[in-house]
């Protein structure tokens, strides 16, 4: 290089504002510029000199970088760096080697002060952070959003924006969607639907909260629930639209609620669907749970003010019922985000406690990791889930476990015996002539009473064992961790059973009035060997009956023999339900005589079982009554009887006969029985007059006004009535002088002691005289002697019926005897009376 541009060289050199200095292989300085020296002069207060090392220049931490600079110079060649100086500024550094005919020397260094461009560049490195961040803020709701989101302009309607949740409801593509508008894809199924929505935002600007029907690609009708408002991006109009799926909330509740529609642009998006979404929102950060923002829906959830949440984290509210569960969602966050539908308890400011359904993901925010968290209110529909269970596991009356619930926890029970091998009980609770205090006190009181019983079992039992209420006054308690051997089980159980006898001395109190209350108790023990649930509650159902049949306030224990017994009984039930059908129930007849000869019969059903032979009723009539087959059996006797009667009125010596029908209780009861009886008598062309229908004091004590009312119907047709057993009932003499009688039967029981029982014998007296009094005949059943006969007819009783006369016969034998047999001088007595005084006890 000649002189002249070696000095334009130093020159410039001296004139840049640019640092320039170069080093030997020892990293001491070899030349500097004026800028070099005025840096380290001004920054450093050190005036360079050549040979100085870095060290002499420089501060120790940043001197010892230097050399690691000029090492990687050496050996990797030219490259840039930056470093940051003493005042703050950022100086860019540029190192290459400096070489002598092909030997590297040294080194030599640029340096260019860049602080200004770098501030420049970090601030719109962060304007474009800061972008970046809101638009993922907006995505992120967007795309997680449980409602559907569309934008669309409002002049074309056609689609510019949708999330995915949009697309799972429609069935579409993005690609079929985008572009297309509402009425292309076929998305109403009532186009006017449309029309009104777009009527409401040219009038209004927002359409909320509106239910329609739309078509699914695959054609499948959906419900929905569609809110709508138009916004304003750049000077162009837009119809922002939230739908939900409520198809499925249409048969019960609100699935989800809708999300305000968010906007294009992005802060301005974002900020429209946080504020006006129906969904509570919240951002939190990640490391400590501060709140960030919540919008006015998670305030409205929650009740409270804004600035008393931002800024304050969920742990200092209290909001999370359990702390750890926020721990688990962050955890869960960190390894699968983002996450759906997880449930939670949240305590509201007044303390409530509430159940949600929560969607989250995780976001950054001004450099903090951030949960965004969308939540739906599920209290109405865990309160629903709870009501559900209560009815299905719970009776809704004494909130005890029902009869499901206790079978399942017996089984559970006999599971857990095959390792512990304890003995379990059941106490099979029955209150006694609970009934007959339920209609004195009416039913609201006997649910009080109930609850009252209830309360006084729990408070006999522990608290492993579990009290269950069957239905109406049955009661069942499962006694759990018993002794291993079984009579020592059996005594624990005993025990209990004392205590709750002890219990039921004591009076309930009801409005104000003392009322007592027992209970019959079954018990049986079960262990290991029980075979299930069903039989063990069954076994202890056979002992409390066991406890009533001697004579109730007692407890009795399940013995096989009881369960042999239920097991026939079971047969028996099954066979008379074919009776009927099979035609193998018969009407027997027994005469009733007056003084002028017969007068009447009663008519008595009999069973031809097929391998037992003839039943009497005591033998089925009862396991009838508590069946319900007493139903069809007393409407084939009822229709029979009439049958009978419209044949003998053709028959000249049996056409003024009597014929009476026994009628139970039940029967009497069921709403549609006076159509049944009158309809019995259409068919068979019967005369109302001759059909008498035998009615028990029992059915006095249901509903008296509705017997009256019945007996009123069938008396108006000219039937007659007469009450049976008269005497040994509970009935009122008052109700007794409005019921349309036509006769009274004095019972076989004061019959058969009359002779006697001087009590008997008066009590016979009272019935005639009261027959008298209220100008009803008299009728004595049971006779068997000429003596009892005697006796009642010098009372006033001239109508018998018992087997000094006959025991209840066939029909056709009845004709043969009774309707064609000889006279004779004895009215009271048929000329060949079928086996009298051979049998003996109740005729019926």
């Amino acid at each position: 290089m000649n002189n002249l541009a070696e000095a334009n060289l130093l020159a410039l050199i001296e004139s840049t504002d640019d640092l320039i200095w170069s080093a030997d292989l020892d990293h001491r300085l070899v030349t500097f510029n004026r800028a070099f020296q005025r840096v380290l002069e001004d920054g450093y207060n050190v005036t360079p000199l050549p040979g100085m090392l870095p060290s002499d220049l420089l501060p120790a931490e940043k001197a010892a970088l230097f050399p690691l600079l000029y090492r990687r110079a050496l050996t990797e060649g030219p490259f840039r760096t930056e470093y940051t100086m003493r005042n703050g500024g950022i100086l860019e550094m540029s190192f290459n080697p400096v070489r002598d005919g092909g030997e590297i020397i040294g080194v030599s260094v640029f340096g260019k002060d860049i602080t200004e461009r770098t501030d420049t560049q970090q601030l719109l490195l962060k304007a474009q952070e800061e972008l970046r961040s809101s638009e993922a803020r907006y995505h992120t709701i967007f795309q997680t959003s449980l409602d559907g989101i569309s934008i669309s302009r409002f002049d074309t309607q056609r689609y510019v924006d949708i999330n995915q949740r949009f697309l799972d409801i429609v069935g579409f593509t993005r690609e079929e969607t985008i572009g297309k508008t509402s009425a292309e894809i076929g998305f109403w199924v009532d186009p006017s639907d449309r029309t009104i929505l777009v009527e409401a935002l040219r009038q209004d600007g927002q359409f909320k909260d509106k239910e329609a029907r739309i078509r699914r690609k695959n054609g499948e009708i959906v419900w929905i629930r569609i809110s709508a408002s138009v916004i304003e991006i750049e000077n162009v109009s837009f119809i922002q639209c939230a739908l939900c799926d409520i198809s499925v909330p249409k048969a019960a509740a609100l699935q989800l609620t809708e999300m305000q529609l968010a906007l294009r642009t992005t802060e301005k998006r974002y900020r429209a669907v946080f504020q006006t979404s129906l969904d509570p929102i919240s951002i939190t950060k990640m490391n400590d749970g501060t709140y960030v923002d919540v919008n006015p829906a998670f305030l409205k959830l929650l009740d409270y003010e804004r600035d008393e949440v931002v800024g304050r984290t969920s742990l200092d509210l209290g909001v999370w019922v359990d702390p750890e569960d926020r721990k688990r969602l962050v955890e869960v966050l960190r390894e699968n985000a983002p996450c759906h539908d997880l449930e939670f308890r949240l305590r509201k400011k007044n303390g409530e406690i509430i159940w949600i359904l929560l969607s989250c993901s995780a976001m950054e925010i001004d450099g903090d990791m951030c949960l965004l968290c969308v939540i739906r209110d599920l209290s109405h529909t865990k309160a629903a889930e709870d009501e559900i269970r209560m009815l299905a596991f719970y009776d809704p009356l004494t909130r005890l476990p029902n009869r499901r619930l206790l079978l399942d926890r017996v089984q559970q029970s006999l599971a857990a015996s095959v390792r512990d091998r304890s003995k379990k009980a059941m106490l099979y609770v029955d209150l006694d002539n609970f009934k007959t205090l339920n209609d004195t006190l009416g039913h609201e009181a006997g649910d009080v009473l109930l609850n009252a019983v209830a309360q006084r079992l729990l408070a006999c039992i522990r608290d492993v064992d579990t009290l269950a209420r069957l239905g109406g006054d049955e009661f069942a308690i499962m006694l759990d961790d018993l002794s291993e051997s079984a009579e020592d089980a059996a005594d624990q159980a005993g025990h209990i059973a004392s205590r709750i006898a002890i219990a039921d001395c004591a009076p309930y109190v009801i409005a104000g009035r003392e009322y007592h209350i027992r209970s019959s108790i079954g018990i049986t023990i079960f262990g290991v060997q029980s075979k299930n649930a069903n039989e063990i509650l069954q076994q202890a159902e056979i002992a409390m009956f066991q406890a009533k049949a001697a004579g109730r306030k007692t407890v009795r224990f399940f013995a096989p023999a009881l369960q042999a017994a239920v097991n026939a009984r079971a047969t028996i039930e099954e066979e008379l339900r074919e009776a009927v059908e099979k035609n193998q129930l018969e009407l027997f007849f027994q005469p009733q005589v007056g003084l002028k000869g017969l007068v009447g019969v009663e008519s008595l059903i009999r069973w031809n079982h097929p391998h037992r032979g003839l039943l009497g009723p005591e033998q089925f009539i009862p396991l009838a009554e508590e069946t319900g087959l007493i139903l069809p059996l007393g409407q084939w006797a009822l229709e029979t009887a009439c049958r009978q009667l419209s044949k003998w009125s053709a028959i000249p010596a049996a056409a003024h006969l009597k014929v009476a029908v026994n009628i139970s209780a039940r029967q009497f009861h069921q709403p549609e029985f006076v159509d049944q009886v009158l309809t019995a008598l259409y068919r068979s062309g019967a005369n109302p007059a001759n059909l008498g229908l035998e009615l028990t004091e029992s059915m006095l004590l249901e509903n008296i006004e509705d017997v009256i009312k019945k007996m009123s119907a069938l008396k108006a047709h000219g039937l007659r009535f007469s009450l049976d057993d008269f005497g040994t009932g509970y009935s009122s003499l008052s109700y007794l002088k409005r019921l349309p009688l036509d006769q009274l039967k004095i019972d076989r029981a004061f019959v058969r002691d009359i002779l006697s029982d001087v009590t008997s014998g008066a009590i016979a007296q009272t019935i005639v005289s009261l027959g008298r009094a209220m100008g009803l005949s008299v009728i004595a059943e049971g006779v068997e002697t000429q003596e009892q006969r005697a006796f009642l007819s010098g009372l006033g009783c001239h109508v018998f019926q018992g087997y000094l006369y006959s025991r209840p016969i066939r029909l056709d034998e009845f004709e043969r005897v009774w309707l064609h047999g000889a006279s004779t001088s004895d009215p009271f007595i048929p000329a060949s009376p079928p086996d009298r005084i051979q049998l003996r006890g109740r005729c019926s």
